[in-house]
C-alpha cells in the first residue's frame, strides 16, 4: 500500500509542492513506495501519512479550510505537516490578522506579509541549522515567526525573525522550498515523520 503524502489542492502552488516531495523522493535514494496526492476534502486527508500546505493567501487558504469543514480534521491530524509561506501563517497558534482562524499547531506568532509587498520578493542564501551549506531560499510575500514557544526548534532565522522551524513532526517555513532544486528540506521532514 505504501505511504501517502498529501499537498492541501485549495489554493497556491500545489502541482509545485507534488514535484517537490517526488523529486525529494528520488533524491533520498529511497525505494518506499512513496504516493504524493492532492487533498481536497475529508475524504483525501484520512489515508495520508503526513500533508503539505502550500503558499499561496493565507486569509484565502484559511477561509477555504471553513468552507471545506476541514479545520478541526487539520488540527486533529496525526501525521506530520510541512507548512510554507501561507501554510506557515495557517498553521501558528496566533497571527497578526484577524481574518486568518490558525490552526494553533505550532506554537508561535505569526506577522504576515513581514517584508512588505510582491513587489519585496526577495531570494537570499540562509544557514538552516544541520546543514553543511547554506539553502537558496525564495521569498513571496514572505511572513516571520516573531515568538516561538518553548517546544518548538528553531533551524533558521534572519534579522526579521525565524523563518524556519519545526515541533515535532512538523515543519515550517517563511520560503518557498517546492520552487527551488534543493530537496534537503523535503527529505529532513519525511525523515522526520519516519517515512524515509
Amino acid at each position: 500500500m505504501g505511504v501517502k503524502i498529501g499537498v492541501l489542492a485549495l489554493q497556491g502552488d500545489v502541482s509545485e509542492h507534488i514535484e517537490a516531495f517526488e523529486n525529494a523522493v528520488k533524491a533520498s535514494g529511497s525505494n518506499a513506495p512513496i504516493q504524493v496526492l492532492p487533498v481536497r476534502g475529508k475524504q483525501d486527508l484520512d489515508p495520508v501519512d503526513a500533508l503539505a500546505l502550500p503558499g499561496g493567501e493565507s486569509t484565502t487558504i484559511s477561509r477555504l479550510i471553513e468552507r471545506k469543514g476541514l479545520h478541526d480534521s487539520l488540527i486533529d491530524f496525526e501525521g506530520g505537516i510541512f507548512a510554507t509561506c501561507a501554510g506557515m501563517v495557517v498553521m501558528a497558534s496566533n497571527t497578526d490578522d484577524s481574518r486568518v482562524h490558525p490552526l494553533g499547531r505550532l506554537d508561535i506568532s505569526v506577522k504576515r506579509n513581514a517584508f512588505g509587498r510582491q513587489r519585496e520578493s526577495f531570494e537570499a542564501d540562509i544557514e538552516i541549522s544541520g546543514f553543511d551549506r547554506p539553502f537558496h531560499a525564495v521569498f513571496i510575500r514572505a511572513p516571520v515567526a516573531k515568538h516561538v514557544g518553548p517546544g518548538v526548534k528553531v533551524i533558521g532565522s534572519i534579522p526579521e525573525g525565524v523563518i524556519a522551524l519545526e515541533e515535532g513532526r512538523n515543519m515550517a517555513l517563511s520560503f518557498h522550498p517546492e520552487l527551488g532544486n534543493d530537496s534537503r528540506l523535503h527529505i529532513r521532514f519525511m525523515k522526520n515523520c519516519g517515512l524515509l
